[in-house]
């Protein structure tokens, strides 16, 4: 399979996981994009890599662990596509809710703005 991974942008152009990506020192981001070269690629998303986060409207999250630090980026479908929302570096054993949070709502954003403009 190869599917089209995409970067949520809000209305003003902002890109939050493009920022993440670029915040990371090199070897993060170089084990970070094989990971998702692993989403593109693959048809069955398996952890520890990827995991459906539950009790949300179909989030999934890429985990890159390097070193001591564990890394997220929330993702979701649209159809064959996927499109990443944020980044961020996770520093408890729980997902917050409000990085959950965020990624529902960007979720809304970006349906409401490719389905209904």
């Amino acid at each position: 399979m190869n599917r089209t991974i995409n970067y949520y942008r809000t209305e003003g152009g902002s890109c939050y996981i493009k920022d993440f990506i670029d915040s990371l020192n090199p070897k993060v981001q170089e084990k970070t994009l094989w990971t998702l070269r692993l989403l593109r690629e693959f048809d069955i998303l398996r952890e520890p890599y990827f995991k459906k986060l539950t009790n949300t409207s179909d989030i999934w999250e890429c985990r890159v662990q390097y070193s001591t630090n564990i890394y997220r980026i929330f993702f979701f479908f649209d159809n064959k596509d996927v499109v990443l929302t944020h980044g961020f570096i996770k520093k408890t054993n729980k997902t917050p809710k409000n990085e959950i949070s965020r990624a529902e709502n960007i979720k809304k954003d970006y349906l409401k703005r490719k389905y209904y403009q």
